[in-house]
């Protein structure tokens, strides 16, 4: 099985995104494959956004829960997906993968007024 495959079929996986001063900050994250590209939300706000805008160079692994992690460190790069149709088809594989806990997440996030900030990041493997 290919790095693309085992990173979009893990449960949860972790960014490691890089502050100014270049020290890594490892964030545990749902995730899910579309086409070629491994696709997260998150909210706008985040600190880990704010990194990827700085960098959008990091590194991704499969992990746990909690963040720890279950297989091999892969270099990639992120970015942020402003675009209709690819952030409508990420949170349909969101969706899909994840069912009634991305259902839950939407819900949560609508009633408390912060789905306004989520946003889509679409991550590609370096070769």
């Amino acid at each position: 099985m290919s790095a693309l495959q085992d990173l979009g079929n893990a449960r949860y996986v972790s960014l490691e995104t890089y502050r100014k001063n270049g020290s890594a900050v490892q964030t545990p994250v749902w995730v899910a494959r579309v086409g070629e590209e491994l696709v997260v939300f998150t909210n706008g706000t985040s600190y880990k956004v704010k990194r990827l805008r700085r960098n959008p160079k990091l590194r991704i692994a499969p992990c746990g829960m909690r963040g720890a992690l279950k297989g091999a460190w892969h270099p990639a790069t992120a970015e942020i997906v402003s675009e209709g149709a690819r952030e409508k088809a990420a949170y349909a594989a969101l969706r899909k993968k994840y069912g009634w806990q991305m259902l839950l997440a939407d819900l949560g996030g609508r009633l408390g007024r912060t789905k306004k900030d989520w946003m889509v990041l679409a991550i590609r493997l370096d070769s």
